[in-house]
């Protein structure tokens, strides 16, 4: 009867460390999914920034060059003496004028760019979120008794969070806004 009891316990025992060691792998497993999402979410930041910048570059070089041609055309307008002169001049402005509504649809590119881009940070930090409380999950558990003895056993170790680091302090400052 004793020996019964004894391996029951023995039983019980190793069960219950079999599950608390499963319960570690797929905590530890649970983290590793969590970054490869930020890994696809970087991914594509990477992806869409070079197409913002190339936008913007794009959008300023036009904008600039549109904004000259308009004015030059409005002052060619402004100082047109004879009827000939006139109407030459204003169809300058208004081809001028037409490259406005180009800027304009550059523009809406921009826009849209830019939207995409703030969907995809937020996106990023959501995903960091469900990181870091993956990565809480499996560090409360590495570290709290009695799974700690079976993690250090098993070698699971405390795992670092995804911390902006430096960079928080520049986020927590408000904007500045230069022209």
């Amino acid at each position: 009867m004793t020996a019964i009891i004894v391996i029951v316990v023995v039983v019980i025992l190793a069960a219950w460390l079999v599950s608390m060691y499963n319960s570690l792998v797929k905590m530890r497993n649970n983290r590793e999914n969590a970054f490869a999402d930020i890994d696809v979410q970087l991914k594509q930041r990477h992806d869409l920034v070079p197409q913002l910048v190339e936008t913007v570059k794009g959008y300023a070089a036009h904008e600039k060059d549109t904004l000259e041609r308009v004015i030059n055309a409005r002052n060619g307008a402004i100082g047109a003496k004879t009827i000939d002169e006139k109407i030459v001049a204003e169809n300058a402005l208004s081809s001028a004028l037409s490259g406005l509504k180009i800027t304009l649809e550059a523009n809406q590119n921009f826009l849209q760019l830019q939207e995409e881009i703030a969907d995809l940070e937020n996106k990023l930090s959501s995903v960091r979120r469900y990181f870091n409380s993956a990565t809480k999950e499996y560090n409360n558990a590495v570290e709290t008794f009695p799974s700690n003895i079976l993690a250090g056993m098993f070698g699971f170790r405390k795992e670092v969070m995804f911390d902006l680091g430096e960079q928080r302090a520049a986020l927590e400052e408000a904007p500045k806004i230069k022209f």
